[in-house]
């Protein structure tokens, strides 16, 4: 039997050199030359591969999760058609890195195009799209190949040509981390509010889920944290999208230590108040970001959307779509199933999520497929400070595309309102809401 990683790779490989060869004008072609680095291999993903491809044909790219919606949100409409192509072409796994590259490939070669003309509005729209269109294609590749790191690589050129142009103040980052956690940086953006003039501003130290990275936890217009006057510093964590790429890998200690490495970076910066930095996460970007609020005290407020928190993790790992193992394990430095599993069963809140005493907000999926609502309602209980707990009735994994959601509180409008009333000190009753599919929100206290 083929070895079904290589086969996985085999296709990548070839579909991209394809697409590169027909688009020499727009950017230097990538060479994909077959390489020794072998990715994870997953028992669940050997023998489910052609069930995987059938529900991708039958249910489109967004057949875990609303990928698309999540990608194109930060873009704007200006990206709708550019989505709509990349779900038409994405017929099956192998299909999405030279969908996403023939997107951010013509969208690079606009900006450009648009840059020479000094249309800088063009200019600047194009390169946003084009760095989410490349981060998007490094999604499937679970290495650290050749083609991961030219997707990368050019991810970084396009969003620092776009930071060049922006509206606000963008800056690209390194955030020093200790020798526990590998003593290599950690790569990041800060930005800052549209209206800046000086002085010292709340902050959001953004984490993205497993699935997603920095360059899209701000949007490119109306962003809700920077609207309201709250700088972000959008990280990649140990593990996430460009930081295994340097050698920063999941651990438990390493995310430990994020959080206060973070915080040391953003106060040694004239623009940031000390006393008002949050930190936010989504999916299991809130495992990682409740592990970075436990260990830094001077996180003022955690807030996060679309939970992780089951010990263990073995919906997400042994029942979910075997993609979310592969990805994990490449983020974690295991090609071995059987050592993953036997560390999987250390990543946990329990015993850790109890030092938090700052205000801690959490938006939860009722029907939450991938982590099961029963565990994040045990995180919560554990949670030394004043706490609120959303659920929002129907809803999966990913909070929204719900009635609850359409019809109730907008979910990403309360996050932001949130975190700066208690970013500016507003005090917090402990409460547990239930959002219904009415969208009326029933409340109740702890």
């Amino acid at each position: 039997m083929s070895n079904p990683t290589n086969s996985r790779r085999q296709f990548i490989t070839h579909a991209g050199a394809a697409l590169a060869a027909s688009t020499a004008a727009l950017a230097p072609a990538l060479g994909h030359a077959e390489e020794t680095v072998q990715g994870p291999l997953t028992k669940r993903f050997e023998e489910q591969r052609w069930a995987l491809d059938n529900t991708i044909r039958a249910n489109g790219m967004d057949w875990d999760q609303p990928r698309s919606l999540y990608l194109s949100a930060p873009c704007g409409p200006a990206a709708a058609g550019d989505f709509m192509m990349v779900r038409s072409r994405i017929q099956k796994y192998a299909d999405a890195a030279p969908a996403f590259e023939a997107q951010a490939r013509r969208r690079e070669a606009q900006a450009k195009a648009s840059e020479a003309l000094d249309e800088k509005v063009n200019a600047r729209e194009n390169y946003f799209i084009a760095a989410v269109h490349w981060g998007a294609a490094q999604w499937p590749i679970d290495e650290n190949n050749e083609q991961n790191r030219f997707y990368n690589q050019r991810k970084r050129e396009c969003y620092a040509k776009y930071a060049g142009l922006a509206e606000h103040r963008v800056e690209e980052v390194w955030i020093p981390m200790p020798a526990s956690a590998g003593g290599k940086p950690l790569p990041a953006w800060l930005h800052l509010p549209p209206d800046y003039k000086g002085g010292k501003v709340p902050v959001v130290i953004a984490v993205p889920g497993m699935d997603s990275f920095k360059e899209v936890s701000t949007f490119l217009y109306g962003d809700k944290f920077l609207n309201r006057g709250i700088a972000v510093l959008a990280i990649d964590g140990p593990g996430q999208y460009e930081a295994p790429l340097l050698g920063i890998y999941f651990s438990m200690q390493a995310w430990k230590d994020t959080g206060t490495a973070c915080v040391n970076w953003l106060t040694q910066r004239s623009e940031i108040d000390s006393n008002s930095i949050g930190i936010a996460g989504g999916s299991f970007g809130t495992f990682f970001s409740t592990i970075a609020a436990a260990f830094e005290p001077r996180i003022k407020a955690v807030a996060v959307t679309s939970t992780c928190f089951e010990p263990g993790f073995h919906s997400i790992f042994q029942e979910a779509s075997p993609t979310f193992k592969m990805r994990f394990m490449f983020m974690s430095n295991f090609t071995d199933e059987a050592k993953f599993d036997e560390f999987r069963k250390t990543m946990t809140w329990e015993g850790i999520s109890s030092k938090i005493k700052q205000p801690y907000l959490c938006l939860a999926g009722e029907s939450d497929e991938l982590s099961p609502l029963k565990y994040t309602e045990q995180m919560i209980a554990s949670l030394q400070g004043p706490k609120r707990l959303v659920i929002y009735q129907d809803s999966r994994h990913s909070v929204g595309n719900v009635p609850a959601a359409y019809l109730g509180p907008n979910p990403g409008n309360m996050v932001a309102e949130w975190m700066q009333s208690q970013l500016h000190g507003k005090p917090l009753t402990s409460e547990r809401w239930f959002v219904t599919s009415t969208g009326s929100i029933n409340k109740t206290s702890y």
